[in-house]
């Protein structure tokens, strides 16, 4: 894959994947010059070239593919993608005018259409393949006659016509296939269709998400049917929810696993690392990090658990935090199976916690604690006589 970038473009070439070779254009002067540019890197290259914009990033692989077919099935020197222009999708775009034969005569640009030609509803996306054969001759001779002083991509098809070389259109039924990004509007716009794109995907697999509207899922997140997704939930990178499971809402969750039957949230984040054990609980206003936690196990509210390891049919008490940074670097917190934590204990990694123990509320936990032991880690309480007295009389 071919990427076309400006000079001294570093910041774009440091973002490419791997697999994707930047070529650069000169001087901006237009599509048909850029596609130009990409020659020299496809030298002993006879297969078929698909030229895309790099700013449509609602344009699918399924779109792709059935452009790629119509193509081949034609047996065109070129075909282009069309749509049917709307008035949400504006006017801006190349007029395509097809011949009598239902091939394409000409694509001709917005801003040099005559009257008849503005009128007409079919217009290009951008998006073409091209015989590799026939694309190299058809730009060479084409020249910059217009008003934007550009050489057009649009004119290699106008010259595979006069060279007596079939160009087809493969009309696409969906126009937001082709929309472009010029300003932060067109990226919320284009943003909020994916969106729905994809929680519709979801929803027709199985999954009931609450609220679409306001809920966010990457496309590399797995959700698995019969999952709930409440409103305000964010889902990220390689997430994978299960069955069964129940999340939200404000939930934020990034490359993180929630077992089948779970409960997360609300106001909860799963962070990197995060796993969440079958029917766990994760509650309000907790955050995991780089956890596992295991079966049955509840962190109902307020707590902190990063760098840790909790057994199954543990209970988390309230305000829990598991203090994993001693400086230098991350340490981890053992808890066993069938743990009970009692309110306000924070435990000083790297520490383990035997099964069936039991903290204290209030308990800062810096050693182990052994099996079905209670861990008490606090002052004793020391009443002071009339000290609320002395107070008021000084003031």
């Amino acid at each position: 894959m071919l990427v076309v970038v400006p000079p001294g473009a570093e910041a774009i070439r440091g973002r490419l994947p791997a697999g994707v070779e930047p070529v650069t254009q000169e001087r901006p002067l237009g599509t048909g010059d850029a596609v130009r540019a990409a020659r020299g890197a496809l030298e002993g290259f006879g297969g078929d070239v698909l030229v895309l914009y790099a700013d449509h990033p609602l344009t699918d692989p399924a779109s792709l593919q059935a452009l790629r077919a119509t193509h081949a099935d034609a047996g065109a020197a070129a075909t282009v993608l069309t749509f049917e222009r709307t008035a949400a999708i504006g006017a801006d775009f190349g007029r395509v005018v097809r011949g009598d034969d239902g091939g394409v005569e000409r694509i001709v640009e917005a801003r040099d259409t005559a009257d008849a030609e503005r009128a007409l509803t079919e217009v290009n996306s951008g998006i073409y393949v091209f015989r590799s054969e026939d694309l190299w001759p058809a730009l060479e001779g084409r020249d910059a006659a217009n008003d934007q002083g550009e050489l057009y991509l649009t004119d290699a098809v106008g010259a595979l016509v006069a060279a007596g070389r079939p160009v087809v259109g493969h009309r696409h039924p969906d126009a937001t296939a082709a929309l472009g990004i010029n300003t932060r509007a067109d990226l919320a716009e284009a943003a909020a269709l994916l969106r729905d794109r994809t929680n519709r995907s979801h929803m027709l697999a199985g999954v009931t998400i609450v609220d679409p509207a306001t809920t966010w899922i990457d496309a590399a997140v797995e959700i698995q049917p019969d999952a709930v997704i409440q409103p305000f939930t964010v889902l990220r990178g390689e997430t994978l929810i299960e069955a069964g499971a129940d999340v939200g809402p404000h939930v934020c969750a990034v490359d993180a696993h929630v077992g089948p039957r779970a409960a997360v949230g609300p106001f909860c984040y799963l962070r990197p690392g995060a796993d969440v054990g079958a029917d766990a609980k994760v509650g309000t206003f907790v955050e995991i990090k780089n956890a596992s936690i295991g079966e049955r196990v509840k962190v109902s509210h307020l707590s902190y658990i990063g760098d840790a390891e909790i057994g199954a049919g543990t209970n988390i008490g309230a305000g829990n935090i598991t203090a994993n940074y001693d400086g230098t670097q991350k340490q981890r917190t053992t808890i066993g199976r069938d743990v009970r934590t009692a309110s306000d204990t924070v435990f000083v990694a790297p520490v383990t916690i035997g099964d069936g123990a039991w903290t204290a509320a209030g308990s800062v936990i810096t050693d182990d604690i052994p099996p079905d032991a209670l861990g008490v880690a606090r002052t004793r309480q020391k009443n002071i006589e009339g000290y609320g007295t002395r107070k008021r009389s000084r003031s």
